[in-house]
């Protein structure tokens, strides 16, 4: 269902750019608190842009004698931890700037060519968030590949953090690129992208990132899954009961 899609899309947004926000007043440095707090918002973003999308959607689909219509403010901050489709690698905790910047550089290796894809949508909703947001995108893929290069090539302790965060990670970023049932009918339509096209293209850039940040590879494996059909880890329940508490302690409050 393409409904689902774009749910997960906007989640996969949302989840990061709070993962993001956290470092707000926590760099390392001013100018890269700003950086991240800057990227957050973008990603926000563009998880506006794709939950308005789909609460149109909603709307269409449901009875025109049931009162209640939904938002986009309904879709990020009333859902449940198992309606969220984001995938599991952007729900998972900073830990430290050398984690942030490894989940950073897996997820935006996988956005940037996820994106330039999509414009070519047979959708042409998605095809023009896709336009908008790909300037952005190009430069998160352009700052994340910058920091990995420079703390790997950095100290010894700058590389052996980055190297720990990477194996660490690695086992969440197969999900990005695995094709579920649900995408399978919209890739055939033409309306979401097909992974399989891009992955050459995702793999052949972390390795040349990699290699120039004298970073080893991870070695392949088994792979975590489940966030796409809603089943997460218990990091995204705390995520948002902090994310959605005024929304649900408050109902319909506004600003």
């Amino acid at each position: 269902m393409k409904l689902n899609y774009i749910l997960h899309l906007a989640d996969n947004a949302l989840i990061l750019g709070h993962r993001l926000s956290e470092w707000c007043g926590h760099g390392p440095v001013l100018e890269q608190d700003m950086a991240m707090t800057n990227i957050a918002l973008d990603f926000i973003g563009q998880a506006r842009l794709f939950y308005q999308y789909a609460a149109e959607i909603t709307n269409e689909m449901t009875s025109p004698s049931q009162q209640k219509v939904v938002t986009e403010d309904d879709l990020a901050y009333l859902r449940d931890v198992w309606e969220f489709k984001n995938t599991l690698l952007v729900e998972l905790p900073n830990r430290d700037f050398a984690y942030t910047i490894a989940r950073q550089f897996l997820y935006d290796t996988y956005n940037f060519y996820f994106f330039e894809k999509l414009t070519e949508s047979s959708d042409e909703r998605l095809s023009a968030i896709a336009e908008k947001s790909l300037k952005e995108i190009t430069y998160h893929l352009r700052w994340s590949s910058e920091w990995v290069i420079r703390l790997g090539d950095g100290t010894e302790e700058s590389h052996e953090k980055m190297q720990i965060a990477l194996d660490d990670l690695w086992q969440y970023s197969g999900e990005l690129l695995t094709i579920t049932d649900l995408e399978k009918d919209l890739i055939e339509r033409g309306v979401a992208v097909h992974l399989s096209e891009i992955k050459p293209l995702v793999d052949k850039k972390r390795a040349a990132v990699l290699a120039e940040a004298t970073l080893k590879m991870p070695a392949a494996g088994w792979m975590q899954s489940g966030g796409k059909m809603g089943r997460h880890t218990e990091h995204l329940g705390f995520l948002l009961a902090e994310m959605q508490f005024l929304q649900r302690a408050y109902p319909n409050v506004e600003w």
